[in-house]
């Protein structure tokens, strides 16, 4: 197969890219051992440096080593971003243990599924959500619990205060009893060894993450990346971004680091990089603009909701965000629209990219500081295949051919915990199926038209429509559902849900809200609800999704020209 996009690289990325065979924590103890006094992030105030950070993940595995973790074993992290959740992540991989990234988000269904379908022995959680993690841990394999809070890692006299305000915030007060079984995260650092552990990890083949990502036929599945898939990533991100400058960049940590996407782009990048990270524990458009105005970040990986947000705050104009350079948006598609306003701006780059979980995340972009094409993907990363998987030949597709679009490439996985049946299906002769439709331009560059799957992407959050039906079945009034995904201004699609009651029952849009958020995560309960006596369906009684999706693009476009 003809690669027509080599055609378009510029001269300052190469075709291919030479990857390392070394684990992930190698980048970090390269930078401590060589600049251990250089900054490698901030949050909220507190300043590490990366031989703080690698002394502290040392201490870390030592810890959960005692613990009796060993290579291979899993270990869950159920946090926001703090600089314990880098200090776990590396901790983990130091000890020769597996992360498990858990959304969290997560209701106490939710996490239930991942720690017995992982076998976790262990889990790093915040404080606030400690209830949750006691409540299911007599049901999973976890023998250690870690607890920390944010006030952990603030300076005086914001620990102090911290507990006050987070009381005001969220009206919980969490008051965790310790004992040989629950730790305290701070206290088992204060006693720890530095010591490194003696390890042989093979890169190519031991597992370094557990990325669960949704089905559209049944339950989360945990999405196998080894050492060398998450190397690669990494190299090929850096490789894209030629002109940023080692050692001397910040980058803003907006983008959950128990995402993928945020875990490659913004922390692992950063370690590899020597970067500095200013590290938000989420996403809120004032911050971000106080953080950009006084910390001066240079890379901002985000995704177009964080963008459209910041566009859309009144006072956008009272901060200098000049400092912004080069930002790879993910997740969801970006608006053009979006991209040039921010670019005017800020004088920075904004480009749109392409990726998923399977592949760790990232396989496509738009040049940052070269040519790039409206509406499209871009081109694949260096060292990536990509191709177009004809419908109707059921061989790679002709140039602007619709089909599904297949990669190859060093970052893909090595398939779905636990499912090798799905994880044969998803692969084609040895090309990952992404679930996505598009085409192939003459020049070289993709673009996406559809999702094969069913799934809707909102906020940058990938939901899957199946676990939501399933919890609206779940109550008692509901006779079916059926869940699409429809346009949304700042979301990019938010969740619409249609609903058909029993006969001689009631229910209002309050309580269906109110029982999917005792079994759902915030980011996929529905916020639009619609009543129906019955849903368009086959001959055979499958509901025709597609109909109600045209249903609503017909809408929003009477709508518009109203």
């Amino acid at each position: 197969m003809e690669k027509k996009w080599l055609q378009q690289y510029p001269e300052e990325i190469p075709h291919e890219v030479e990857i390392d065979e070394k684990p992930l924590q190698f980048y970090l103890e390269g930078a401590a051992s060589k600049h251990p006094e250089k900054p490698a992030l901030e949050f909220l105030g507190k300043r590490m440096t990366y031989g703080e950070v690698y002394e502290s993940s040392l201490k870390m595995a030592n810890q959960l080593h005692s613990l009796g973790i060993r290579k291979g074993d899993r270990v869950a992290i159920m946090l926001p971003n703090c600089p314990q959740a880098v200090i776990s992540y590396y901790g983990i991989l130091m000890a020769g243990g597996i992360v498990v990234q858990t959304n969290p988000l997560y209701t106490e269904r939710e996490l239930e599924h991942q720690l017995v379908d992982s076998g976790a022995k262990a889990i790093i959680c915040l404080d606030l959500l400690f209830p949750r993690v006691e409540a299911v841990k007599s049901r999973t394999e976890l023998t250690n619990v870690i607890v920390t809070g944010v006030k952990d890692y603030l300076p005086f006299p914001k620990n102090l205060i911290y507990p006050f305000v987070q009381k005001r915030q969220t009206n919980i007060v969490v008051n965790v009893t310790y004992n040989d079984k629950i730790h305290a995260f701070k206290k088992l650092l204060d006693e720890a060894s530095a010591q490194p552990i003696e390890l042989e990890i093979d890169p190519m083949v031991d597992l370094a993450l557990l990325q669960y990502t949704g089905g559209t036929t049944g339950p989360a599945k945990g999405v196998m990346l080894t050492h060398y898939n998450l190397v690669a990533n990494t190299i090929q991100c850096r490789s894209w971004m030629y002109k940023a400058n080692y050692g001397e960049e910040k980058i803003l940590g907006a983008l959950p680091f128990f995402h993928v996407y945020g875990m490659t782009c913004v922390m692992n990048f950063s370690i590899m990089y020597l970067s500095e990270m200013i590290i938000l524990p989420r996403f809120d458009q004032k911050q971000v603009l106080k953080a950009i105005g006084k910390h001066k970040p240079t890379m901002f990986p985000g995704a177009p909701t964080m963008y459209i947000a910041l566009l859309n705050d009144p006072n956008i104009k009272s901060f200098d965000l000049s400092s912004i350079a080069s930002c790879i948006s993910g997740s969801a598609p970006l608006p053009v629209e979006v991209q040039e306003k921010f670019e005017s701006l800020t004088g920075g780059n904004l480009v749109e990219g392409y990726g998923l979980t399977e592949a760790s995340p990232v396989t496509h972009a738009n040049f940052l500081y070269d040519k790039r094409m409206k509406g499209s993907i871009g081109v694949p990363w260096p060292n990536t295949e990509a191709a177009i998987l004809s419908a109707e030949s059921g061989t790679i597709a002709e140039v602007n051919e619709v089909g599904e679009l297949m990669i190859k490439g060093p970052q893909v996985m090595k398939g779905y915990w636990n499912h090798p049946e799905e994880t044969s299906s998803t692969f084609h002769e040895g090309w990952l199926l992404t679930g996505d439709m598009g085409y192939m331009d003459e020049n070289g560059y993709f673009y996406i038209v559809d999702r094969k799957k069913d799934m809707i992407i909102a906020g940058g959050f990938n939901i899957y429509p199946r676990e939501i039906e399933e919890i609206l079945f779940e109550h008692p009034n509901v006779l079916e559902a059926t869940v699409i995904g429809v346009p949304d201004p700042y979301r990019g699609e938010t969740v619409k849900a249609f609903v058909v009651l029993k006969e001689n029952t009631t229910c209002t849009e309050e309580e269906l809200d109110e029982h999917c958020r005792k079994h759902l995560a915030s980011f996929k309960v529905p916020r639009l609800y619609e009543f129906r006596e019955e849903l368009p369906k086959t001959m055979v009684g499958k509901v025709l999704r597609r109909v109600l999706v045209e249903e609503e693009k017909e809408k929003l476009k009477q709508k518009q020209n109203a």
